[in-house]
């Protein structure tokens, strides 16, 4: 790969056989929560997990889909190695920041709300990027310039999922698939967004080069692709 002036990413999920990365429609519904309940899926989920264990150093998240998983309440955790990056304009409270903070090495907002909470707080290791319209490339640059972040994994929503690959800003995808199949046409999937309406944006597809593909225990299999286009 061409040396670049972002950081190298990769986009690491957990999602169903027909593509699904929640478990319907709902807030309330989430795979974190839902799958440790659920005789043939929770015994292999482990394996997700301890995968994500090994990730880069760098984490990348959206601030809807950590106050969905509850960061906004949650205790404080223990300090790991990881520096997160969470691009978020409404859905992180002060809380939420703190616990961020707590957990990082680095802790980096992301933000077009320039009445963002986070503005108002004072953390050691808390960096706000304020950009109005957020280009997520500009994003990845500064990342790595004032940062010195070279690899990141994407752990974010479907929809900002669907703006990194129409802007080629993924490198490699690593998938852990769960052997379930949720259906749902509102519930989120890997990668949504804007759908393409001709065939003059073919282009925007991110064809894959597949690297590995390896059966996990309990029907779970992980997939690892370069995207070449």
């Amino acid at each position: 790969m061409k040396k670049m002036d972002r950081p190298v990413t990769t986009l690491f999920m957990l999602m169903s056989v027909d593509g699904k990365i929640s478990t319907g429609a709902s807030d309330h519904l989430d795979v974190d929560q839902d799958f440790p309940k659920i005789a043939g899926l929770k015994e292999g989920l482990h394996q997700y997990y301890e995968i994500e264990q090994t990730t880069d150093l760098w984490s990348l998240n959206s601030g809807r889909v950590q106050a969905k998983i509850g960061v906004n309440t949650a205790d404080m955790p223990k300090k790991t190695p990881v520096s997160f990056v969470v691009i978020d304009n409404k859905h992180l409270k002060e809380h939420g920041i703190r616990y961020f903070c707590a957990l990082s090495k680095q802790f980096v907002l992301v933000t077009s709300n320039e009445k963002h909470p986070a503005f108002e707080m004072k953390e050691d290791n808390l960096h706000i990027l304020y950009q109005k319209e957020q280009p997520l490339e500009d994003t990845l640059r500064k990342l790595r310039s004032e940062y010195g972040c070279e690899r990141i994994t994407i752990q974010t929503g479907g929809t900002l999922n669907g703006m990194f690959l129409r802007e080629k800003l993924i490198d490699y995808i690593d998938i852990v698939v769960a052997p379930v199949l949720i259906g749902g046409k509102d519930t989120s999937t890997l990668i949504d967004g804007t759908s393409l309406l001709s065939e003059s944006e073919l282009s925007k597809l991110g064809v894959l080069k597949l690297q590995e593909c390896i059966v996990l225990k309990d029907s779970y299999l992980r997939l690892r692709y370069e995207v070449i286009s």
